[in-house]
């Protein structure tokens, strides 16, 4: 069985930033997985991009080719859509967002993080 994880914003651009081989380290965490990209957080990062310098590029299409994309079904916040959209199944998610961990935290949901390791 495949863990389906959904990417939220801050935890893509965590992995970018660390230069992380993203799938090795999930593969080793989970073995199968699929990442989830919800529209809203296609959009915020999208944006995000176009913001940043070329050489510091957030691997957009790379991301897209990994991912599967779902439509957001409510308005409001993306991380009122991703909360949402864990709640509803077998779902972990990639963030290093607090206030988003701790709302999952507290459902029992499963956070997959970046954190930088001392040496």
């Amino acid at each position: 069985m495949s863990q389906q994880i959904i990417v939220d914003s801050c935890g893509w651009v965590a992995i970018i930033d660390s230069k992380i081989n993203f799938e090795s380290e999930l593969e080793r965490l989970f073995g199968n997985f699929t990442l989830i990209l919800t529209e809203s957080v296609n959009i915020e990062l999208t944006d995000l991009d176009a913001a940043r310098k070329r050489k510091n590029s957030l691997l957009m299409d790379l991301l897209r080719q990994k991912s599967v994309t779902v439509q957001s079904e409510q308005s409001g916040h993306t991380d009122d859509h991703i909360f949402e959209l864990a709640n509803s199944g077998n779902y972990a998610v990639l963030t290093i967002d607090k206030i988003l961990k701790k709302r999952l935290y507290q459902r029992g949901i499963d956070v997959v993080e970046v954190a930088k390791i001392s040496t």
